[in-house]
């Protein structure tokens, strides 16, 4: 299969300086657009700059856009983009990056043409080889505990070493240091720095401690 267009080495450079800022980029589910740009701001100030938002609820795409425009000093990007429609939206939004749970072969070559990097979704070796061949060298390993975690990447690194992965998928803070100590993993994805009961409560004091417990013991 012929590629048209391989992806620039910029495009990695851009990836590694965003994932470089933090070790954890908080996974956020959004069902209240009030509660974005107090979450948002709890999470900077406690230590993780880069937020991922999923496109999985009706005001996302809003809350990304807001959270871009008022917290300048975050990287915004957005989570689940299942189609390159969805794609365009993240992109409309000033989303910093864009992250998908699988990739498919439309998705890779609008992600090459697009101003917004792509971090693939990839489980298995073939996966991951479908995303080199369009260039891509960042990936997401998802579902990264029910894909075989740790050991799983580290077989990974032996066919692919120029490969560098954010895995995500029931990391928690008690498995995210096996994950870091990786030298094919450059940062972790997580839902646990904002339980949805902190949400729901408004705690944001309790979400930026919890940001902060995070930043301070996964710090390079």
């Amino acid at each position: 299969m012929s590629i048209e267009k391989q992806l620039p080495s910029t495009r990695t450079t851009e990836l590694d300086s965003i994932c470089q800022r933090a070790e954890v980029i908080p996974v956020l589910t959004i069902e209240r657009l009030e509660d974005a740009i107090p979450l948002g701001r709890a999470l900077v100030e406690g230590g993780l700059p880069v937020i991922e938002i999923t496109l999985r609820t009706d005001c996302a795409l809003e809350a990304l856009k807001r959270m871009n425009e008022e917290l300048p000093r975050a990287s915004v990007g957005a989570g689940t983009v299942l189609t390159p429609a969805q794609y365009r939206q993240a992109e409309q939004a000033g989303a910093d990056f864009v992250v998908t749970p699988g990739a498919t072969d439309t998705l890779y070559r609008y992600g090459v043409s697009s101003p917004v990097p792509m971090l693939p979704g990839v489980a298995t070796v073939s996966e991951l080889m479908a995303g080199w061949q369009y260039g891509y060298r960042r990936f997401k390993f998802f579902p990264a505990q029910a894909s075989g975690g740790v050991a799983a990447l580290k077989s990974f690194a032996a066919p692919i070493p120029g490969a560098l992965f954010c895995p995500t998928g029931g990391i928690t803070l008690e498995n995210a240091e096996s994950y870091l100590e990786l030298p094919n993993v450059m940062c972790v994805g997580g839902s646990w720095i904002t339980p949805k009961k902190l949400i729901d409560a408004e705690d944001w004091d309790g979400i930026r401690k919890l940001a902060r417990e995070a930043a301070d013991r996964f710090h390079h």
